[in-house]
């Protein structure tokens, strides 16, 4: 991490910074030690997290927690109180601490006092505000009702509104309905050039993406990821409640995902999974749900290369002709594990441009790797696979046509694709594959490759295990993953998701509600399961993997794998009855 590049210094002139750094001494404490406490002297210090985590904590309960490039001490310095909370690092944390005449001068910039005096609001709202669990409905962070503008106003009209309103969006009145934020002020008003006449429907975002008030704090986080969107408006009803903000869901879940997010455009490349292992690690402590979390993981790598991209095109200029970077697998379903291997791809509008396109494929797959994404083993990468339009369809078409073994595994990777950069639509790819779905060659391929992989079950449905494991990637993702996908096409669905594909085949009839329930519960449990022993293992240093020793798991979850096990054998079975193989 750059300490220079954490807010509010990175709006400092640099010559301020840097003397505000210089100031500043480093310091490595061992996990468990207290740093403030509660009631007792007022701080003298301001620190700045570089490495580890520490716990704002009220009595015993933890009610935030700092990661990398976040302050604390500052609310005691500005009061003269006592700090409020206890602070107590978590792990080994490296820390930068500045004395307090160092704060002081730092105050006197205006960007740093706006930066810490919300700062101190936030956390003053920590101490009035329990912070609820990441199932509170939506509906209970609302705090006012929206505010609407015409979308005949002009840009300046809108900022003057967002300030005398002191919010940072306003719903943009018409049908749809439109959304301009401050983040839509600075990116395509003043960083364009734009005069302050410009109307608001230039620059707004329509239509208008909105959650239902019900909807739980841990989903609204992963749709924002996935989104890349920083305000989410609130429906009761049909009417419009209100609009939530990042700075709100950061109040409610200390260690929000979309923090993360919001650093990622100048995060050092070197810390990325460490930070997102720390956040997936917290995640699952607070009882996100393994399939919501795969989605944040998915919705942040896609954010890295998307920032990735960008900083390619910046180098090499703008791209001579529209293309796609896609991704597949795993990342495509967004079901991402901790550091699972890069499956991306380049679709270019038509061919030519190959010194620019390599170039490009070629930042991003490194970008990627630096960042502790490995390459894909297989080389699916966009450093090797990268074709026009025409030759990705008629690719798709001869896979569907006369899938051998390899073009068969190949469908399978591919077809799970989505678009994470560029303006090339893929929707002529999504179109083939549905098209292709409908034929009956392709579909019984499909019903072969999901009886590939069985449940280890043996004589009286007892775990047969290798050396004591069990590969939970092998035997229980990856055959739910094939019999989602398969049922799915099989009802005319170009869902994603292995989840959403079993909803999908249940409400298509093409499988059981029965049988998508078991299966559904079954990929959660197994997901999950995965996600918890990659954790372990990270935290012991050993290498990640999707074996987990059988022994080692309780009671209660060797209950439920059985359960699992049985589910996905009971769907192969009627998978090869209905397709006649044996």
């Amino acid at each position: 991490m750059r300490p220079e590049m954490v807010p509010p210094l990175d709006a400092l002139p640099r010559e301020a910074a840097e003397a505000f750094l210089s100031q500043g001494k480093e310091l490595v404490v061992p996990a468990e030690t207290v740093l403030l406490k509660a009631g007792e002297r007022p701080a003298e210090h301001l620190y700045l997290v570089l490495e580890g985590e520490v716990a704002l904590l009220r009595g015993q309960a933890r009610v935030g927690t700092l990661g990398p490039g976040e302050f604390f001490g500052f609310p005691s310095l500005l009061s003269g109180e006592p700090p409020t909370f206890t602070v107590k690092a978590k792990t080994q944390t490296r820390l930068l601490v500045f004395p307090r005449e160092a704060f002081q001068r730092l105050m006197t910039f205006h960007e740093a006092a706006r930066f810490f005096s919300k700062g101190l609001v936030q956390r003053i709202q920590l101490e009035t505000v329990p912070e609820p669990s990441l199932f509170t409905p939506l509906g209970q962070l609302v705090r006012r009702p929206p505010v609407f503008i015409s979308p005949a106003a002009t840009v300046k009209e809108a900022a003057q509104k967002m300030r005398a309103e002191r919010i940072s969006s306003l719903l943009v009145e018409g049908e749809p309905l439109g959304i301009l934020t401050d983040r839509d002020l600075r990116n395509r008003v003043v960083a364009e050039g734009r005069p302050s006449a410009t109307p608001v429907a230039e620059v707004m975002s329509a239509p208008l993406f909105t959650l239902p008030a019900e909807t739980p704090v841990y989903e609204a986080l992963a749709v924002m990821v996935e989104r890349g969107i920083h305000h989410l408006p609130v429906t009761q009803g049909k009417a419009i409640m209100g609009v939530i903000t990042h700075s709100d869901l950061v109040l409610y879940q200390s260690q929000s995902p979309l923090v993360l997010l919001r650093r990622i455009e100048r995060l050092d490349l070197r810390q990325y999974s460490l930070e997102v292992a720390r956040l997936v690690r917290n995640l699952l402590e607070s009882g996100l749900p393994p399939s919501g979390i795969g989605r944040v993981v998915a919705g942040l790598n896609d954010a890295l290369i998307r920032r990735l991209v960008k900083e390619a095109e910046a180098r090499l200029g703008p791209p001579p002709i529209p293309y796609s970077f896609m991704v597949f697998g795993s990342e495509g379903r967004r079901e991402q594990a901790l550091l699972t291997d890069q499956d991306n791809a380049l679709v270019l509008k038509e061919e030519g441009h190959e010194a620019y396109f390599q170039a490009l494929a070629e930042a991003v797959v490194e970008g990627l790797i630096r960042a502790g994404i490995p390459e894909c083993k297989g080389g699916y990468m966009a450093t090797r696979w990268r074709m026009p339009l025409k030759d990705w369809l008629s690719t798709f078409r001869k896979w569907m046509e006369a899938p051998e073994p390899q073009a068969l595994l190949e469908t399978q990777i591919f077809f799970d694709f989505r678009s994470v950069a560029g303006e090339l639509s893929l929707r002529p790819l999504e179109e083939a594959i549905l098209e292709g779905s409908r034929k009956g060659v392709f579909l019984y391929h499909l019903a072969q490759a999901a009886l590939a992989f069985r449940p280890p079950l043996g004589f009286l449905g007892r775990v047969r295990t290798e050396e004591g494991y069990v590969d939970l990637k092998r035997h229980a993702l990856a055959p739910i993953v094939a019999l989602a996908r398969l049922y799915a096409l099989m009802a005319g669905s170009r869902a994603l998701g292995t989840e959403e594909r079993l909803k999908a085949a249940a409400q298509g009839g093409t499988l059981s509600q029965e049988g998508a329930e078991r299966l559904g519960e079954a990929f959660a449990f197994f997901f999950g399961l995965r996600l918890k022993a990659q954790l372990e293992a990270l935290e012991k240093g050993a290498p990640l993997e999707n074996r987990v020793l059988w022994e080692a798991l309780s009671p209660g979850e060797r209950r439920r794998a059985l359960e699992g096990f049985r589910a996905i054998q009971e769907v192969q079975e009627s998978t090869a009855a209905r397709f006649q193989l044996r």
